[in-house]
């Protein structure tokens, strides 16, 4: 079983868990809001589902662990791919599969073919994909995103990682001052809130497609990154158990359905996480938030699209700054970007294995 080092074990809450635990929210709250605000799932829910298992997560592994919706089972709901029901189906797959894989050590298997710079090009098609996102959150409200800018801009010269706390507090207030103070609603524990798992083919082609870019991103990704940033040792099998577990006690209960993604562990600790405090102050963020869910109907999801610019600028600077492989990289990244996440890490891996085991030659270059 994974273990993780801890190379600081100092317990109490910093200023920088504060803002990292908002460095992680801003790479879930504009898809979990749009989630909730198109489709059935109840946004109440969600959001518990994210407090309960920030919380988990952070006691269990004692490092700054990320708790991500998987984007594309959020993204195919949202732009009206799958249905709800069968969104819930393919969570419960996702995770019943992740759970055997984990627990029989096939995704160190499979990290263990696949190149590190395959990874790093994972990281900069998360990162590219954030660009992208932040881009369309911008360009619906440019003069709310100046706004966003220019906070940034004077926060930052103080401090970078206060930034995110700075913009939210400054979107909070805007709702407030557009729609008013929402009436407080407790999500109430119930199984399938929204209803139940639907079976039907989609179910089976979006859960390949999540897991294709949940073992690049979530897991073997992920486990890079902790190595990287927090020399932690945890392993893609364990973070696969993880997700596992999470989903299948999670998605039941109106949760959607979750991974460890590299984009939220790269948003907490740009934003200045180095302990596992961030979780419990963003377990108490996404509670407060579930309990007060009305304003996201009046957040300005344009500020939310400024701090996901910088949480990619962090994710691409750790991808392209620990490899020496950089047009490789570039180039999965981009694949990611016009296809999917899922094919880009494939085709990343299989050329990987061509080039260094294939068609290799006594004495030959190995290289791409």
């Amino acid at each position: 079983m994974a273990t993780a080092r801890h190379v600081r074990s100092r317990r109490h809450v910093r200023v920088g868990d504060l803002t990292g635990a908002v460095g992680d929210a801003v790479t879930v709250l504009p898809l979990v809001a749009a989630v909730g605000l198109l489709t059935p799932a109840s946004l109440s829910h969600v959001l518990a589902g994210f407090a309960v298992f920030q919380l988990v997560w952070g006691v269990a592994y004692g490092v700054p662990l990320s708790v991500e919706p998987m984007k594309a089972l959020a993204g195919l709901v949202v732009a009206g791919a799958i249905t709800h029901g069968e969104l819930v189906a393919a969570g419960l797959l996702a995770g019943g599969l992740l759970l055997v894989a984990g627990r029989a050590g096939a995704v160190s298997r499979l990290a263990a073919v696949v190149g590190e710079p395959v990874i790093r090009g994972v990281q900069f098609a998360v990162a590219c994909l954030l660009v992208v996102a932040a881009a369309g959150l911008v360009a619906a409200s440019p003069a709310v995103a100046v706004v966003g800018v220019a906070v940034t801009a004077v926060v930052a010269v103080r401090s970078v990682p206060a930034v995110a706390l700075a913009v939210l507090a400054v979107g909070l207030l805007w709702a407030v001052i557009a729609g008013g103070v929402p009436a407080a609603s407790v999500p109430t524990p119930a199984a399938f809130p929204a209803g139940g798992p639907t079976l039907s083919p989609a179910v089976a082609e979006a859960t390949a497609a999540q897991l294709a870019m949940t073992v690049g991103n979530a897991a073997v990704a992920t486990s890079l990154l902790l190595s990287d940033l927090y020399d932690a040792d945890v392993s893609p099998d364990r973070l696969a158990e993880s997700m596992g577990a999470m989903n299948l006690a999670a998605v039941p209960l109106g949760a959607l359905p979750m991974c460890h993604g590299s984009g939220g562990l790269a948003g907490k600790h740009a934003f200045g996480a180095r302990t596992s405090a961030a979780n419990v102050a963003a377990a108490a963020l996404y509670a407060g938030l579930a309990v007060a869910a009305g304003l996201f109907e009046a957040f300005p999801t344009a500020l939310l699209g400024v701090l996901l610019l910088v949480v990619a600028a962090s994710l691409a600077r750790v991808a392209i700054a620990r490899t020496d492989r950089h047009p490789f990289v570039v180039a999965v990244g981009l694949l990611g970007v016009v296809v999917n996440v899922g094919v880009a890490f494939v085709a990343g891996a299989a050329w990987w294995l061509v080039r260094t085991r294939g068609f290799r030659r006594p004495g030959a270059n190995s290289g791409p």
